[in-house]
């Protein structure tokens, strides 16, 4: 047969403060039942007094209720001293009481003396007072706290418990993390359900105290006329003193453990120490102290009210209303700086990491050294200008572009900056130091000699004249560029031209949810039935390739969920998206209600359809021209749309709706910024006018 197994005990080290809390539990039931002298009794009242004391200090001092969890541990060992001193009391004045006022004691006589003034009324009457303090308002109040907060602290647990598990799935803490609230979670559900209880032995204390107290006054007056020969009113004097001041000596105790439990029941989810708390939310409003300290001094000046008291009162008062500002402002300069110094200090550390080494700006601008100098002087009209245009670029294609980061590169040429997008160099260009730039296309050129260079944003023709002939070419009717404003054009048309690579997932998760709820459900319905949200990227960059503003992305939302059930294909999608949006375009593209058009020729509309290879069911599955005719469509469309681009007028490339985006695809790389589109894109109500055909 098994042996059952054997029963560990723990072994506990030896230590004198268990064995001293041991004989000191044991000490307390001792008096219960065992007779101690006077003295004994005083040093116990004494004790009583200063441990409660100690108690509410420490519930004064504590940052948050759980560090001092073992108050109901406590709460009850207090209790149970105060009671048993009641009883000890109790056998010495009913069997002593005969020798006089110090029968029991110093601590009850000079309590009894102090409180009662000679008059055993006032004593009983002060005490049924502090009775009716202890009993009715603090403790009842305690009580119903420690409920409420057991209960909600133990509905609470399941949510608590689910966001810790939710933050550990989400990588946001570890498991070490998680351990610590789940511990932190139990204490406190236990610490609110023992408090709960524990109120219970404050306001048990109360009542035993108001009983002791009538038994002992009771019990005294006949034991003293019946056993000690004692005239009634001298047995009445005599006992009820001593009674009530033993009454008072541990209702003292008893209410300022009471107190020590409202106030810690009552914190809820106050941080700090109690006396900070509270204090910083009372000053934290000088107009109350104002109001506060005006009412004072109207009290003051009443007829028949006491001068110094209100004014004393309301010069504390609004003297505090007018230090106190300054104070929280001085905290919060110094708190600033220090927060300043933090951030400095943690970029410092950031640069010096090799982490660092792997990120790269999305939109960064390096200056060379002399453009950088020279550019030095204009840094905070740069560093102006860049925010507006983000928000120019916000404002028209409907998302925040990133934060454009301005650098010095040793590396690159002195007159020389570079436009870079991820890290990857996209544009440079040499710019001409102290010169301004003229942009004189196809037209007249200024009298002041110049350079003649092509403007680096667009290409156009350019004259480069010296800084000091500005007002000169003024007068003659031109508007000279500086320095500044050549790079940032330069700039923002490459941002133009990389839109789509600047649209993260981020972005648009982002857009999505400034969306009206209505249209973040239909956005979800897309997303989660017909396509993922890098599907719908997909037909947004498409979208940005053309500079196709996404400001109104409810409107491209729904024609999205149109055609997403019923076709796969992204580019499929976004032609139907652009004739839904065919308003948006041919407004934005206009020119005072006017849209110029350029057409694709007869010729040529014939050789891109016949270049289109369908499959059975008619679809197009293949473009297909051939490489001399693609070179001789090349040569004869630069040579037109140069021509219109020289005169400066804005315009459009007409073509049908099947070619056209194998027509934009050849022309954006000839001009990138020639919008092309498609005869049912021209929008009603706008004003056509055609400047000619590429034939």
């Amino acid at each position: 047969m098994a042996q059952p197994p054997a029963l560990v005990i723990p072994k506990v080290a030896p230590n004198g403060r268990d064995l001293g809390f041991a004989a000191g539990i044991i000490a307390i039931l001792c008096v219960l039942f065992l007779p101690i002298p006077t003295f004994l009794i005083d040093m116990g009242l004494a004790f009583s007094i200063a441990f409660s004391v100690l108690i509410l200090m420490v519930s004064l001092w504590i940052q948050r209720p759980l560090d001092f969890s073992s108050f109901p541990t406590i709460l009850l060992i207090s209790t149970m001293v105060r009671l048993s001193l009641n009883i000890a009391t109790t056998r010495v004045i009913l069997s002593n009481g005969n020798e006089g006022h110090d029968a029991a004691g110093g601590v009850i006589a000079g309590f009894a003396s102090l409180v009662m003034s000679g008059d055993f009324v006032i004593g009983v009457i002060v005490f049924m007072i502090l009775v009716t303090v202890n009993f009715i308002v603090i403790t009842k109040g305690a009580t119903r706290i420690a409920e409420v907060g057991a209960r909600f602290t133990l509905d609470a647990i399941p949510g608590k418990q689910m966001s810790i598990d939710a933050d550990l799935s989400a990588g946001m803490i570890d498991e070490k993390e998680a351990q610590r609230r789940r511990s932190e979670l139990e204490q406190e559900s236990s610490f609110f359900g023992a408090m709960d209880g524990a109120s219970k032995f404050v306001r048990g204390d109360a009542i035993a105290g108001l009983i002791i107290t009538a038994i002992n006054i009771f019990g005294g007056i006949i034991i003293g006329y019946f056993r000690y020969g004692m005239e009634i009113g001298e047995a009445a004097d005599v006992f009820v003193k001593l009674s009530v001041g033993d009454g008072i000596v541990s209702q003292i105790p008893a209410l300022i453990v009471s107190l020590a439990a409202g106030l810690l029941v009552s914190r809820g989810g106050t941080a700090g120490s109690t006396d900070k708390a509270v204090l910083d939310q009372l000053s934290g409003y000088p107009r109350a102290l104002f109001m506060s300290a005006g009412l004072m001094g109207m009290l003051a000046l009443v007829p028949g009210l006491p001068l110094v008291p209100f004014a004393a009162l309301g010069a504390v008062m609004g003297f505090g209303a007018w230090i106190i500002p300054r104070q929280l402002e001085a905290e919060n300069k110094v708190r600033r700086e220090d927060e300043e110094k933090k951030v400095v200090q943690n970029k410092e550390a950031e640069k010096d990491s090799v982490k660092s080494a792997l990120r790269t700006a999305e939109i960064e601008l390096a200056l060379g050294k002399q453009v950088s100098t020279r550019l030095l002087g204009a840094h905070q009209e740069l560093a102006f200008r860049v925010g507006k245009m983000r928000k120019k670029f916000a404002s028209q294609y409907g998302f925040v572009v990133p934060e454009i980061k301005v650098t010095d590169d040793i590396m690159i040429q002195e007159k020389s900056y570079q436009i870079r997008v991820h890290g990857t160099t996209i544009a440079s260009n040499t710019l001409r130091v102290g010169d301004v730039l003229v942009v004189t296309g196809a037209g007249r050129k200024p009298s002041i000699p110049g350079d003649e260079i092509r403007e680096p944003a667009f290409g156009m023709p350019a004259v480069s004249i010296l800084e000091t002939f500005a007002e000169d070419l003024k007068r003659e009717g031109f508007h000279p560029i500086d320095n500044v404003s050549v790079v940032l054009t330069h700039l923002s048309e490459v941002i133009r031209n990389n839109l789509p690579q600047l649209l993260s997932y981020k972005d648009v998760k982002i857009l999505i949810d400034r969306l009206d709820p209505e249209y973040k459900k239909l956005a979800d319905e897309i997303c989660s039935s017909h396509m993922s949200y890098s599907g719908l990227q997909a037909v947004l960059k498409l979208l940005l390739a053309e500079r196709v503003s996404i400001r109104n992305l409810h409107l491209i939302l729904e024609a999205v969920a149109e055609l997403a059930p019923h076709v796969r294909k992204t580019e499929q999608i976004v032609e139907h998206v652009r004739i839904r949006m065919s308003q948006q375009l041919c407004g934005d593209l206009a020119d005072n209600g006017v849209l110029r058009v350029l057409r694709l020729g007869t010729k040529w509309d014939m050789i891109f359809h016949q270049a289109l290879k369908r499959d059975a069911k008619g679809e197009v599955v293949e473009f297909d021209i051939d490489p001399r005719s693609l070179e001789e469509f090349s040569e004869q469309a630069t040579k037109v749309i140069r021509e219109f681009m020289d005169r400066g007028l804005p315009f459009v490339l007409v073509t049908s709706p099947e070619t056209r985006s194998y027509v934009r695809m050849i022309i954006e790389r000839l001009f990138a910024t020639l919008p092309v589109l498609s005869h049912v894109e021209l929008a009603k109500g706008l004003e056509i006018k055609i400047l000619g055909a590429i034939s």
